[in-house]
This record gives structure tokens, C-alpha cells and sequence, in this order.
């Protein structure tokens, strides 16, 4: 089943299936290392819950929560 990215429980791995949104954005997350595929795992959030810390490729990026929306993920 998939669900968004900002929607799975920290340190829970999933797989990025898709990525909505607009072609400059999705390229910019693709030059990242989320491309479909990818494992990530949220590895922290921030006190108001946002940014996201995600772990992908053995590094770690720091996304808003809104791109995390647009990221579709499944366990």
C-alpha cells in the first residue's frame, strides 16, 4: 500500500515508488538520490515537525514536510 513519505513513523524503512509535483522540482529531488526504487528511512524530525531528516544512500537530507507529501513511498 503506498502512503507519502511524511506520513510513515520514524525509522521505519519504505521504498520511493513515485514522486509528484512539478518537473524542476522532481529533478531536483532525482540529482538528491530520490528516484524511485531508493530505500530511505526518516531518521528524525525536527520540534514543530518540520523539516524531515530522511537517510538515503548512506547520507542523510533534510526535507520540508510539504516535499515529503509529494513523495510516495511503500513499506
Amino acid at each position: 500500500m503506498m502512503s507519502s513519505l511524511a506520513k510513515v513513523r520514524r525509522h521505519t524503512p519504505v521504498t520511493i515508488r513515485a514522486v509528484d509535483g512539478e518537473r524542476g522540482f522532481r529533478r531536483r529531488l532525482m540529482e538528491m538520490g530520490l528516484v524511485p526504487g531508493t530505500r530511505v528511512t526518516i531518521t528524525n524530525v525536527a520540534p514543530l515537525g518540520d523539516p524531515l531528516e530522511i537517510e538515503v544512500r548512506r547520507g542523510r537530507l533534510s526535507i520540508r514536510r510539504l516535499e515529503a507529501d509529494l513523495i510516495l513511498v511503500e513499506r
